[in-house]
């Protein structure tokens, strides 16, 4: 594992700028789901958010990635590339978004139900939350990696539900990805410790099978290996001497996230 970049009070500022900007993006996709929409016009509506808003959707041109977006519906883990696919009642559909904003970037997603859900999806999206906001609380100062990563883990499995080895959250700054690698199981105590000034994007994935997955043929869209359910959920967080800060916190209805 390389060297984790602290940021000063000025990339930070930046960054709450771009994390901002990232949480309402995803807010606003989050409005917009409905049966019947396909897969490209959210990202367009996504793309159209991001410039209007003087962002760049970093995820464009990322390793030769041509969205703003990436939508992953019901099996997909991550990575689902926008296209014609149309969203059907009962479907959960995962949207990623990343935005760079005076150079710095925020990273967020959410799996959103798309009308009325099975009682299995609906636990699966709620445990997710609950598993991400596990891993937030355990992002402080002095504590250590293997504490965010273990109660990702905890949360998940503790509701039956199994966490994707084979992808990781990641650090992010004026990269979309930097150290660490943010593995989501682990063991408490293990691993750098946390230091003011990190900025982490924390992203538990939750399957309701094994955690087993493969990437289909585009190159791309990561699936589970047995075809079950699967959500995905992240949040661009600040390591601060006090509590952690959530700088992609979703705006809706000008509600705040808690």
């Amino acid at each position: 594992m390389g060297t984790i970049r602290i940021k000063d009070a000025e990339e930070i500022e930046r960054m709450r700028l771009a994390g901002s900007l990232a949480g309402a993006v995803l807010a606003e996709l989050g409005r917009l789901i409905k049966p019947g929409l396909s897969t490209a016009e959210l990202n367009a509506a996504g793309e159209k958010f991001i410039r209007g808003k003087g962002g760049e959707p970093v995820f464009i041109g990322y390793r030769g990635y041509r969205h703003a977006t990436c939508i992953s519906i019901n099996q997909e883990v991550v990575h689902g590339i926008p296209g014609d696919k149309v969203l059907k009642e009962g479907d959960i559909v995962s949207v990623d978004v990343g935005v760079k904003k005076d150079g710095y970037i925020g990273d967020c997603a959410e799996t959103f139900p798309v009308g009325r859900v099975s009682g299995k999806a609906a636990k699966l999206l709620r445990v997710g939350r609950q598993a991400l906001k596990a891993g937030i609380r355990q992002a402080r100062a002095g504590k250590h990696l293997g504490d965010i990563s273990y109660a990702v883990q905890a949360t998940a499995e503790k509701s039956g539900f199994s966490v994707v080895r084979d992808l990781y959250g990641h650090g992010v700054g004026r990269e979309l990805h930097e150290d660490p690698l943010i593995p989501n199981y682990g063991k408490p105590g293990e691993g750098p410790e946390l230091r003011e000034g990190m900025v982490l994007a924390i992203e538990p994935m939750l399957n309701v099978g094994g955690y087993e997955i493969r990437t289909l043929p585009d190159g791309w869209t990561v699936v589970t290996r047995d075809g079950q359910l699967s959500c995905h959920f992240e949040h661009t967080v600040l390591i601060t001497a006090v509590e952690p800060e959530i700088l992609t916190r979703l705006r809706r209805a000008g509600m705040v996230e808690k």
